[in-house]
């Protein structure tokens, strides 16, 4: 193992996590041939394959899950080592590592700019994906800090609420519906209706509330980005249930119908792992959100949304 360093190091912990030499290469921006080159240099260190395939799937050796192990107490005892040295230094420069839902990176990157003119040493690493990426960077302990819009029922975490999160139905700007009042929840299972991916936090929410009311609605498209959905709606594909803040980087036109039981109503919460020690920069920060939140401007009304009005919101925020 002398010869093995620790960038090979950090390859192969990333393909073990994910069983993939693709998916490693994509997480550290390297080509997969240059993963496969390291994994190779650092088997011939080991002495022992790390690796076996089976048919397409990637499995860990003995020595590999050995080595899997070592990897991760490593790069914690790293990660805890650089969390003092930033402290030592104060807020002149460290590391932000957050990890966001999908909706919140409508929001979020607005509140990381002020910090980021306060604190121009610090490096941000900001991540999105949905809920299950979420719960898996979460239990692998990849980031500081997490946004989401539900917390982990099976993990044992601290959450702060941050902000209102409704979610809201979205209909094409001419919509037959656009006009109505106190819409029956009914009149929606006649609509083709544009869905999130299975994972998701939105998808879970509208199901729920289908399933209390025993309804069903015709599923015409699965779709897995909120932007891809509204483009859907706006090339009059069909209508969606989506969270409010989507609309603060809005390029077409929408109408909010006024459906009976919504808003649905959620919360964006701010996360963190119970047994997690902050870093200086990871709790600065967590204060400043809470701060920052406080100011945010969100759409108050359901009426419809146009181009210029959500300008007018961006301008606000």
């Amino acid at each position: 193992m002398n010869q093995a360093t620790l960038h090979q190091l950090k390859v192969f912990e990333a393909a073990a996590r994910h069983g993939s030499f693709t998916r490693a290469a994509e997480e550290l921006f390297l080509t997969q041939p240059t993963v496969s080159m390291q994994i190779k240099q650092l088997t011939k260190s080991v002495g022992l394959p790390l690796f076996e395939q089976v048919g397409k799937r990637l499995y860990l050796t003995e020595a590999g899950r050995e080595l899997f192990a070592t990897c991760r107490q490593l790069f914690d005892t790293i990660a805890q080592f650089e969390m003092k040295v930033a402290d030592l230094k104060g807020l002149k420069q460290g590391q932000l590592r957050l990890a966001v839902i999908t909706t919140a990176k409508y929001f979020v990157p607005r509140l990381l700019g002020p910090f980021c003119q306060l604190y121009p040493g610090i490096e941000i690493s900001l991540q999105v994906t949905n809920h299950e990426g979420i719960l898996e960077r979460m239990v692998n302990n990849l980031d500081d800090l997490y946004v989401m819009s539900q917390i982990p029922e099976h993990l044992d975490v601290n959450y702060q609420a941050l902000l209102d999160n409704p979610l809201v139905v979205f209909a094409p700007v001419n919509h037959p519906l656009a006009k109505e009042k106190n819409i029956p929840l009914e009149r929606l299972c006649s609509e083709p209706f544009i869905m999130r991916e299975p994972g998701s936090g939105t998808r879970r929410a509208i199901q729920g509330l289908l399933d209390e009311k025993g309804l069903k609605v015709k599923v015409k498209l699965e779709l897995g980005s909120n932007e891809a959905i509204k483009q859907a709606i706006a090339g009059g594909l069909g209508i969606s249930v989506l969270s409010r803040h989507t609309l603060l980087t809005d390029t077409a036109e929408f109408s909010i119908l006024d459906v009976q039981n919504f808003p649905i109503k959620r919360t964006w919460y701010m996360v963190h792992p119970a047994g997690k020690q902050l870093s200086i920069v990871a709790r600065t920060y967590y204060e400043y959100l809470l701060e920052a939140a406080k100011q945010f401007v969100q759409p108050t009304n359901f009426s419809t949304y146009t181009t210029a009005e959500s300008n007018q919101l961006n301008a606000e925020v």
